[in-house]
C-alpha cells in the first residue's frame, strides 16, 4: 500500500496541471516539497512517487533531490534550525551561537534530537547580513540572536511552545511549511496575521522619505489591476500605437531604360535613398554580411562547414583564413621526444618510456617497420622482442 493519502495523489495532479502538458517535468520541484511534507523527508518512496506521477526514472528525480538542500533525505525534526556561520554572521558570533547550541542540544550538524523535535544545521548564509547573527526556524527569522536567547528559542521549541520570529508569520512545522512550498495556503487560523519589517529594512525606506526619493510616476495608492484588465490595457495601448503610426508612400515607380540600354539604379521609396546592389540587380539573394564583419572564429568555422548564409569567397571584402602547412610528423616527433627529455617526472620511479632516448628508438622501428608485415614489434623500454 502507498505511503501517500488520497489527498496527496489529489493535490500532486493540481501541481502538476499548473504547468503546460509538454512541461510536466517543471513540477518535480513542489512535487519533492509536497511529499516531504507528507514524511517530513524525501524518501525512497517519495522518489518513486515523483517518477511515477511525471513519468520519469528515479535516477532523474534524485538528481534534483540531492542537489538542493531544501530537501531532507533523512528523517528530520519538526523544527529545523539553521545558523548563520558565514564570514558576517560569524564575525558577529554566529558561530559561538551554533556551538552553544550544539553541546546544549547533544547533536552536530544535520543531526536530530532524540525526541525528534529539533534538527540542528549551520548554514552558509541566510541573506540577512544586517541582521546577523541570524537563525531561522523552518525559514522563519530570528534576527540578531546571541547564545542566550538561541537556548531560550530551542528550549520553548521542545517544550511545545512556538515562540515569534523577528520578522515573519507565527512558525509551523517543517511538514506545514512544506505544504507551503509546493504552493499551497496555510490555512491555519491567523497563521500570515503576524509578523512585520525589521528596523534595518525600513531604515532605507525612511532614508528615501526623508531625502525625497521615489520611483518616477509611482503612485501607492493606485491598486494592482487583474490579468484581465491588464491584457484590456496593453491591448488598447496597442491599437492606439498602431492607429498612430503614419500611412506608408507608395512606392516609386521604376524609370524606363535609358537610351544607351542601361538600367539607373532604382531608389527606396519615400527616403530618395538608392536601393541595395543586390535589390537594384533584382537579386533574390539574401543579403549576407561579409565575414570580415564577424569574429576570426567563426569566420574560420564558416570557411571550414559553410552552410547557405555564409558570404562566398569572392565576396567584396572577404578575407578567406587559410591554415597553414601542418607540421611533417618528424618535427612532431622530435618536439615530442624533446619535450620529455626537458621535463622528467620527479622522483626515482619513471614511468616506462618516458626516457627520450627510448622513445627515439621506438619512434625509428615504427618507421623502418612501418611497411613490412612482418615487422618486430617494440616494446615499452625500446628492445625488440
Amino acid at each position: 500500500m502507498s505511503v501517500f493519502t488520497d489527498e496527496t495523489r489529489e493535490r500532486a495532479r493540481e501541481i502538476i496541471a499548473r504547468y503546460p502538458a509538454d512541461r510536466s517535468r517543471s513540477a518535480l520541484l513542489p512535487l519533492l516539497h509536497l511529499v516531504q511534507s507528507e514524511e517530513g523527508y524525501v524518501s525512497p518512496a517519495g522518489v518513486a512517487f515523483c517518477a511515477e506521477v511525471l513519468g520519469l526514472n528515479k535516477a532523474q528525480v534524485g538528481a534534483v533531490a540531492t542537489f538542493y538542500t531544501m530537501y531532507k533525505r533523512r528523517p528530520t525534526g519538526d523544527y529545523l534550525v539553521s545558523v548563520c556561520t558565514n564570514t558576517m554572521c560569524n564575525v558577529l558570533g554566529g558561530q559561538e551561537v551554533y556551538d552553544t547550541l550544539a553541546e546544549h542540544l547533544g547533536v552536530g550538524h544535520d543531526e536530530t534530537t532524540a525526541d525528534g523535535t529539533i534538527t540542528l544545521e549551520h548554514a552558509e548564509c541566510l541573506a540577512a547580513c544586517d541582521y546577523g547573527p541570524v537563525m531561522t526556524v523552518n525559514y522563519d527569522f530570528f534576527d540578531g540572536v546571541d547564545p542566550q536567547t538561541a537556548r531560550g528559542v530551542v528550549d520553548e521549541l521542545r517544550a511545545g511552545g512556538r515562540p515569534m520570529p523577528t520578522r515573519g508569520a507565527r512558525l509551523c512545522t517543517l511538514k506545514e511549511m512544506a505544504v507551503q512550498l509546493a504552493g499551497f495556503a496555510d490555512e491555519r487560523e491567523g497563521a500570515v496575521a503576524d509578523g512585520g519589517p525589521g528596523e534595518p529594512t525600513l531604515r532605507g525606506l525612511r532614508l528615501a522619505q526623508e531625502h525625497g526619493i521615489s520611483v518616477p510616476g509611482f503612485d501607492p495608492n493606485t491598486p494592482i489591476r487583474s490579468k484581465a484588465e491588464a491584457d484590456k490595457a496593453a491591448a488598447e495601448a496597442k491599437a492606439r500605437s498602431e492607429a498612430a503610426k503614419p500611412a506608408p508612400e507608395p512606392a516609386k515607380a521604376a524609370p524606363a531604360p535609358s537610351g544607351n540600354g542601361t538600367r539607373p539604379a532604382t531608389v527606396n521609396a519615400g527616403t530618395g535613398e538608392p536601393a541595395p546592389a543586390a535589390e537594384a540587380a533584382g537579386s533574390t539573394t539574401r543579403d549576407v554580411k561579409a565575414p570580415d564583419a564577424k569574429s576570426p572564429e567563426v569566420r574560420t568555422a564558416e570557411t571550414r562547414q559553410p552552410d547557405a548564409a555564409t558570404a562566398v569567397p569572392d565576396a567584396p571584402g572577404t578575407k578567406v583564413p587559410v591554415d597553414g602547412a601542418p607540421p611533417a610528423p618528424r618535427d612532431a616527433q622530435e618536439a615530442e621526444a624533446a619535450g620529455a627529455a626537458a621535463n622528467a617526472p620527479a622522483g626515482d620511479g619513471k614511468p616506462a618510456g618516458d626516457e627520450a632516448g627510448a622513445q627515439q628508438r621506438n619512434l625509428k622501428e615504427a618507421e623502418a617497420g612501418a611497411g613490412g608485415a612482418g615487422s618486430a614489434v617494440a616494446s615499452e623500454t625500446g628492445v625488440q622482442k
